[in-house]
């Protein structure tokens, strides 16, 4: 029987509680809409627990704040003091029970190690496991421990865990220094426990430009809100010459200054500028004074000058005593520092058998944030190489530190490599793990121009003109693509749909058996995913071509787990119209059904009646899609752009796309207007691509 509820739990303090519920909690999003997370005990109910609305928030979870925790530490320590557990434990289970009749999985995180008291043990935790009948999640804290040691406190509490007869669903071993990973899954190869061992990544406990605001209750004087997640590795103090704080100035450093010292404000932006030196993480001015006007001016009409500047009321001397109160937490806000956990614990876990061990649904919902991360674990396990040819724009540079950080594909950056990582300085950003080409000085540079040139030469292109295309980094890039040296390309932040698709079409060309690339959108709605074809290329398809589009469409829509049920869209059902529109529409629905006899379509067809059975049961009752339809292909460009953007507009549905198919290797195009998640969603459906072509 698969469990429907998971309690987890950590004896020690830090363990990282927060980080495996969270981590849990993207797992099962993967898998089943109606989650709770529920917290026992809880500090105090005058205060809003931090766990609680970051879990919430993030999650967009369907529940009020006030049902997901039992009662606070006071309450709890007045019951058992006056010998009423037994009651206690009745009043949460009545809680819990209201969850498991409104959810269909729920997550609990138990009594935290610092709500424990001599009256508050450990062992409640595994109590209320019991009386939940929640499949217990133990943390075991390994920092500055001994393999020995933590190997130790696996077995025990592993034992404590079995003598509560509680069911025991998996430990996770947090914080474990590199050299003893290795020694203790050598030592717990002979164990018969379920054992998942965490890195300890130093940069998680480092805080942020946010958790300094927060600790100081400082404001902002010069911020864009991506830069609130820079990380602070040290704090420095300017009150010395110029000379000398240049000199002990480092990367990542938070500077305390005077607002007055307009010598150490001209000299910070003056190395931010340079090479030669490293970039800070923000600047902290003191006692509340104003700027120079004239210094305002200058930062004002900087160019990409992004080192956020705070003020506070305190003076230096206390601005430095009480940054040391600041400490890392985690925030729905945290991206980068997200990316960077998830990473970690997805590379660590067995989803799968996680995945196999949960109750998960049966119905047909899928909510737009379960399909973002199918995408994410759909591509993590190709790991295939994306190149982005447009490393100059800061969008793509945060985009891939994003990719990188959740370990789901590898990352390829064309330009020079010392301007990228000078632009990921700037920015704060970690693209370490990215590989790096710089096409005008590459040695392959002459092979890929040879290649393009034979490839072309009959249609009157020279070999200068061949070597001009591959110095355009869209032409370098999709060569790469087509020889193998990367598995997919992603463009079009700061270039035209053409700069991207030309070179596919005169290079990749397209798959066997196929006659025209096309376009879908992923129509996220509240409870499904549709997919919209094609809205973004091709104006005016003949019945041909419209056929071509839906064989493509449906191929897609399988490749994502969409079982696909075709509707050819007109403005008439059936045999209710006709014209030449319609006649084109019911030609290309009688080619698919010729060359797919398999697959479920249906047309010409409204929209009204392909997706609301009550209007396809009047207008085609024995169809087999009508009403059911998840895969919409519009007879023109004009109806497909428009009605996509209708949708998207009105409902709230997120659009993800355009996504390129019928390419024999993936190449995908953006608009200039993206945002970030654009582009990460859009690597992430071209690795799975690439992927399903390999």
């Amino acid at each position: 029987m698969k469990i429907k509820s998971l309690y987890i739990s950590a004896q020690d303090k830090n363990a990282g509680t927060l980080f495996v519920s969270f981590g849990m909690m993207e797992t099962l999003k993967r898998n089943i809409d109606k989650v709770a997370f529920f917290r026992p005990v809880i500090l105090s109910k005058d205060t809003r627990d931090k766990d609680i609305d970051f879990i919430l928030k993030r999650y967009n979870l369907d529940m009020p704040y006030e049902d997901a925790y039992g009662f606070d530490v006071d309450y709890v320590e007045e019951m058992i003091a006056s010998n009423r557990l037994d009651e206690l434990i009745n009043q949460l289970i009545e809680k819990f029970k209201k969850l498991e009749k409104n959810y269909d999985f729920i997550l609990c995180e138990g009594i935290r190690r610092s709500f424990l008291t001599s009256t508050i043990d450990y062992d409640l935790n595994l109590l209320l496991a019991q009386n939940f009948n929640s499949s217990v999640i133990n943390i075991v804290n390994a920092k500055d421990s001994l393999a020995r040691d933590i190997y130790e406190n696996i077995l025990i509490e592993a034992q404590n865990i079995h003598s509560h007869d509680c069911s025991h669903f998996a430990t996770f071993v947090n914080r474990v220094e590199g050299e003893r990973c290795l020694e203790l899954k050598a030592k717990m190869a002979e164990e018969d426990i379920n054992v998942y061992i965490l890195k300890e990544v130093e940069e998680l406990d480092i805080p942020t430009i946010e958790d300094v605001k927060d600790a100081l209750n400082a404001k902002f004087l010069y911020f864009i809100q991506e830069y609130n997640t820079r990380a602070v590795r040290a704090f420095k103090i300017a009150t010395q010459d110029v000379e000398g704080f240049l000199a002990q100035m480092k990367k990542d450093d938070l500077v305390v200054v005077s607002a007055n010292r307009s010598d150490i404000i001209l000299a910070i932006i003056a190395a931010f500028y340079s090479k030669e030196y490293p970039k800070i993480s923000g600047i902290i001015f003191s006692s509340n004074i104003e700027l120079d006007a004239n210094i305002q001016k200058i930062i004002s009409g900087l160019k990409d000058f992004s080192v956020p500047m705070l003020s506070v009321e305190t003076d230096t001397y206390h601005t430095a005593k009480n940054l040391l109160r600041v400490y890392s937490r985690l925030r729905v806000t945290s991206e980068r520092k997200i990316a960077l956990a998830l990473g970690l614990f997805n590379s660590s876990i067995d989803i799968k058998a996680i995945e196999q061990k949960i109750a998960t649904q049966t119905n047909d919902v899928m909510t737009p944030m379960m399909f973002e991360y199918k995408l994410f674990e759909m591509a993590r396990e190709k790991r295939r190489r994306i190149v982005l040819p447009e490393s100059n724009d800061e969008r793509v540079l945060r985009a891939a530190e994003m990719i990188l950080r959740r370990d789901v594909a590898e990352i390829i950056l064309l330009g020079r490599e010392d301007e990228i990582q000078e632009g990921a300085k700037k920015f704060g950003l970690d693209l370490s793990k990215a590989a790096i080409i710089n096409p005008f000085e590459s040695n392959l540079l002459e092979e890929f121009a040879d290649i393009f040139y034979m490839k072309r030469k009959e249609k009157g292109l020279s070999l200068q003109g061949a070597k001009d295309a591959m110095a355009h980094v869209n032409y370098f890039a999709t060569m790469m693509v087509h020889l193998g040296y990367a598995d997919g390309m992603v463009s079009g932040a700061i270039h035209t749909t053409a700069d991207t698709i030309r070179p596919a079409l005169q290079i990749i060309k397209t798959a066997p058996d196929i006659s025209i690339i096309s376009s879908l959108f992923f129509m996220c709605l509240k409870t499904k995913v549709l997919v919209y074809g094609d809205c973004a290329l091709n104006q005016d398809p003949d019945a041909d071509e419209l056929a071509q589009i839906a064989l493509s469409c449906a191929d897609t829509a399988l490749a994502f787990g969409i079982e696909p049920k075709v509707a050819m869209l007109s403005y008439a059902t059936g045999e209710s119209g006709s014209g030449e529109d319609v006649d084109k529409v019911r030609k290309a629905t009688e080619i698919v059904k010729s060359m797919r006899a398999d697959l479920k379509i249906d047309g010409p067809i409204q929209y009204d009646a392909a997706i609301d059975k009550s209007v396809a049961s009047l207008k085609l009752p024995n169809s087999k899609i009508a009403g059911e339809a998840n895969v919409f292909i519009f007879p023109d460009l004009n109806t497909g752009n428009n009605t996509y953007k209708a949708v998207q507009r009105s409902s709230g549905a997120v659009a993800i796309g355009p996504i390129l198919q019928g390419l024999k290797k993936p190449v995908n195009d953006l608009s200039r207007g993206c945002s970030v998640k654009d582009i990460v969603n859009t690597i992430l459906i071209t690795a799975i691509q690439a992927g399903q072509t390999s």
